[in-house]
């Protein structure tokens, strides 16, 4: 488990899970938490019980499609969205990632938490301005974590990715460095960072834990192809 260094409230709980510790068998070995990437359903139960063990309720799975759309825990069942959040004790909001860049979200108060998913297409929507909308807090209030995700010197994306942020921030031209004709190197951490300034969020921890090169440690999708997934959660005591 990797525990969030930041400065969240006490009773604000969260955690991010590596591909150790489960009973999955390659090539998903071993903590793989993801129902839908043709692991063997049982060793899911399990790897699921286990991290349920380290928490107060069962996750608030979603199903996610790389969308803006955020949900409040317990409003719905199995929704299709790429974020949560929840003002209840004892309800964990979660997503699981495998390059996607995870995002946890809190108040300085305790009083709210989210977690958001993120892959280029989620940050291009706009799913962290939308999660930081839907916990209706002053934003200068949100405190976020960036969790592993595919780094700056992996995530090889194309012209149309690199326009997709630069038509809406200028500045997000830094996040990407050439590497081939059409293709960039992108930053998926600096570019999560200028999202969530313009949406008002200036405390933005984390970041910089690369799945794709560390192998032993994280699962990647880009790298394996066939592979597991980590969950990132945060709830309130």
């Amino acid at each position: 488990m990797i525990l969030p260094d930041w400065p969240a409230p006490a009773r604000v709980k969260s955690l991010m899970t590596t591909r150790a510790g489960g009973v999955s068998r390659e090539p998903w070995a071993s903590l793989n938490l993801g129902d839908h990437v043709g692991d063997d359903p049982a060793h899911v139960a399990a790897n699921r019980a286990r991290l349920r063990r380290q928490l107060p309720a069962e996750p608030g799975w979603l199903r996610q499609v790389h969308s803006a759309r955020v949900v409040e825990l317990g409003r719905e069942l199995n929704p299709e969205a790429d974020a949560s959040f929840t003002r209840q004790a004892g309800q964990v909001s979660a997503v699981l990632t495998a390059d996607c860049l995870p995002v946890l979200f809190c108040d300085r108060a305790g009083s709210v938490v989210a977690a958001a998913h993120a892959g280029w297409r989620g940050l291009a929507n706009g799913v962290l301005e939308a999660t930081v909308a839907a916990m209706q807090t002053p934003p200068e209030e949100i405190l976020a974590w960036m969790g592993a995700a595919i780094g700056p010197q992996a995530f090889e994306v194309g012209d149309e990715v690199r326009q997709a942020f630069v038509d809406r921030h200028a500045e997000a031209a830094v996040a990407f460095v050439p590497h081939a004709p059409g293709k960039w190197l992108a930053d998926i951490f600096a570019l999560a960072r200028i999202r969530l300034s313009h949406a008002g969020v200036r405390a933005s921890h984390g970041g910089g834990r690369c799945t794709f090169t560390e192998a032993e440690r994280f699962y990647s999708y880009r790298r394996d192809g066939v592979t597991g997934r980590m969950a990132a959660l945060i709830w309130l005591a």
